[in-house]
């Protein structure tokens, strides 16, 4: 299975470019270094992921 990797419209807006990637998966969503795409990656339960996201929105 290829995973389609996204960054956020704001990545490279700033100097140094430090931003992560998210990448979805049937039953997670997957977060890494951009910089580091072979490195370790955070593996959340969807709904865990959008809980954070809401939590961050607020």
């Amino acid at each position: 299975m290829t995973t389609r990797w996204r960054k956020s419209s704001h990545s490279g807006t700033q100097s140094g470019s430090e931003c992560v990637e998210v990448g979805r998966f049937p039953d997670s969503i997957a977060v890494r270094d951009s910089k580091d795409p072979e490195g370790p990656k955070l593996v959340i339960d969807r709904g865990e992921f959008a809980a954070l996201m809401a939590a961050l929105k607020r």
